[in-house]
């Protein structure tokens, strides 16, 4: 009788492809507290808002987590996609799901995504998605180290998500939101910068 060997699933559950190259695949998420990948519902109304804008992107998914919304972005077009996430466990879970996904032109970075945004140089995006551990305040220092240290294209758009009871963060003054809704405990807005 022959064995067939099959692939361990992750502890940590599954995440889907909405919608794309990569639609319906399914991927590990690591098993690391706290994390929770963007809903596939949030994520088809942001993509919806990105439209007109994904195709041939250059994307950084800071506190990439299960990478989420970076492979939602590739899977839909995005030339790029640089994540950063100082988990080495979810870092290295996110490199095998690119692997299987065959994923061109990606870069994962494991470390911590302000010390990232402090020592970035050269590259700039046309697309940052800031989905930060809820606990931790870290989107209106993030946006400000993004907008100081010029990593943003003419024009980029900027995606944050948090807590819906949490305060609204400051943005840079040239920064104004575009899109601002809430799904359960969610707050997630689009910006437009005005790098």
């Amino acid at each position: 009788m022959a064995r067939h060997k099959q692939r361990a699933q992750s502890k940590g559950g599954r995440l889907r492809i909405v919608a794309g190259n990569w639609r319906s695949r399914l991927l590990d998420i690591a098993d690391v507290d706290g994390l929770r990948p963007t809903s596939e519902r949030i994520r088809e109304t942001l993509f919806n808002w990105l439209s007109p804008r994904i195709h041939g992107a250059s994307c950084l998914d800071l506190y990439a987590g299960t990478g989420a919304l970076g492979l939602e972005a590739l899977s839909r077009g995005a030339a790029t996609a640089v994540f950063v996430e100082r988990s080495a466990i979810a870092a290295r879970q996110l490199q095998e799901n690119i692997d299987v996904l065959g994923a061109k032109g990606v870069t994962v970075a494991n470390q911590d995504a302000l010390a990232y945004l402090r020592s970035a140089s050269g590259q700039r995006f046309d697309i940052v998605f800031l989905d930060p551990p809820f606990a931790d305040d870290l989107l209106g220092e993030t946006c400000r180290l993004l907008a100081q240290q010029r990593l943003l294209s003419e024009d980029a758009l900027v995606y944050l998500e948090q807590d819906r009871s949490s305060p609204e963060p400051v943005l840079p003054d040239d920064w104004q939101v575009k899109k601002n809704k809430t799904a359960g405990k969610v707050r997630y807005m689009l910006i437009q910068t005005g790098a």
